[in-house]
């Protein structure tokens, strides 16, 4: 029977729209992966010595888990910038949504046992993301200059965020030792994350939370 047929015009559309699905997966996937390196390509910023990183007015050091050794390593590379003249000032800006978890005071209490006085550090309880905790240091602590503090895995979504942002910075890599599979997750997560990157300085989206300036410089004679 005719019904019984199938046609050859008939078989190429219904492997139309499969045909479509395909290429447009194949462009949103060329999409992504230029995204992707276009937040990565920030290289040239990135300091692997202290000892070569032109001095800055304030260091950021952006949290992380309390009590691991990535932040660990982030606020000890912090420490050492200031006790090599390198910065007056450190911003520590993290995660500070709970009661019971407090990241900012954590990393200050750490680096004031390592020797960086009281009034040299200013904590930021709200920086969630790391596109919130840049955005704040401009708007809220008149951050215009700064070293940021974190490791190789993160640092160039940071300096594409702070640059769109139009805050001068370098990066310093904190990675002090190997972090095993807590840096694969976090690199395997950087991939996802750099897309949020561009879509926040595109969209220039406002963080969770502003609030009054806190300019970290109001102490300073002009």
């Amino acid at each position: 029977m005719l019904n019984d047929i199938e046609y050859p015009a008939i078989k190429s559309m219904k492997k139309f729209p499969r045909v479509i699905g395909l290429v447009i997966s194949a462009l949103l996937f060329i999409v992504a992966a230029l995204l992707y390196f276009t937040v990565r390509n920030q290289s040239c910023l990135i300091y692997g010595n202290i000892n070569d990183v032109p001095c800055m007015p304030v260091a950021i050091v952006f949290g992380a888990g309390i009590g691991t050794p990535i932040l660990a390593d982030r606020v000890a590379t912090a420490v050492s910038l200031y006790k090599n003249g390198k910065i007056g000032k450190i911003l520590m800006t993290g995660d500070n949504g709970h009661l019971d978890y407090d990241e900012p005071n954590a990393m200050k209490f750490m680096a004031v046992a390592a020797g960086v006085p009281k009034k040299d550090i200013v904590c930021d309880y709200a920086g969630f993301r790391t596109y919130d905790s840049l955005y704040r240091a401009r708007d809220i602590f008149d951050v215009q200059k700064a070293i940021l503090v974190t490791q190789r895995f993160h640092l160039p979504r940071a300096i594409f965020i702070a640059k769109h942002l139009g805050i001068t910075v370098i990066g310093i890599d904190a990675s002090l030792r190997s972090y095993g599979l807590e840096q694969c997750w976090y690199e395997l997560r950087e991939i996802l994350a750099s897309e949020y990157a561009w879509l926040d300085v595109i969209t220039q989206r406002k963080p969770k939370f502003l609030g009054k300036k806190e300019s970290l410089f109001a102490d300073c004679p002009n």
